[in-house]
């Protein structure tokens, strides 16, 4: 995570979450991230293919120039991208992944901005998780910025997070609190295409892992 807002928003819903899958919704309280919330958004799941924004900061609205209410947050994503955004937000659905984005948009003149995402699984009600928290802030803010709309043009990286070592559902049947991603540590990061993927070495680790 390279945004402040990501490192806010993530550290926050982690002490809200305990050892759980994911907090549930209403229990993120806006004041304890007023200083981000213009960066904010949340997110519902409609079905495999639909997670429409039923709110979004501020900053995000003006910076696209755009509202953003009622669209759904595959789009940000270009149409050869999409099968990856789904990838990931099945397995933040699932297994309680953390899924992080760097996304490209163009202005008119075709001039690129590149931003990150956060999206955080949320439990609601008895459906498990339908709602999602998640941050949107751009990693290079040129004078331009907010003065034209932007169009969605190309995801450019996605990585899965796990916040307790390993997929939730692991987890609880090891009843074994792992540390937070240790294998993304020493993880390779390979371009092609303009895209960058983390190749992850199989077996053991050091330290002895399970």
């Amino acid at each position: 995570m390279k945004q402040r807002s990501s490192h806010i928003l993530y550290n926050y819903w982690n002490e809200v979450r305990g050892t759980r899958l994911a907090p549930r919704r209403f229990e993120i309280e806006p004041s304890h991230i007023s200083s981000i919330l213009a960066e904010t958004f949340i997110l519902e799941r409609v079905d495999a293919h639909t997670y429409t924004f039923r709110l979004a900061g501020t900053r995000i609205c003006e910076q696209f120039g755009m509202e953003f209410r009622g669209r759904n947050f595959i789009d940000l994503a270009g149409e050869a991208d999409r099968d990856a955004m789904e990838f990931v937000f099945a397995n933040i659905t699932n297994q309680g992944a953390v899924g992080l984005f760097e996304i490209e948009a163009r202005d008119r003149e075709n001039k690129p901005v590149h931003f990150e995402a956060l999206a955080l699984p949320l439990l609601h009600g008895n459906q498990g998780v339908t709602r999602y928290v998640g941050a949107l802030s751009a990693i290079d803010s040129p004078p331009w910025l907010g003065h034209q709309p932007l169009k969605p043009h190309a995801l450019t990286m996605h990585t899965l997070m796990w916040p307790d070592g390993r997929p939730h559902a692991v987890f609880e049947r090891t009843n074994h609190q792992a540390p937070f991603a240790p294998e993304f540590a020493n993880a390779r990061v390979v371009r092609f295409n303009r895209r960058h993927f983390r190749i992850l070495d199989g077996g053991k680790s050091a330290g002895g892992g399970k």
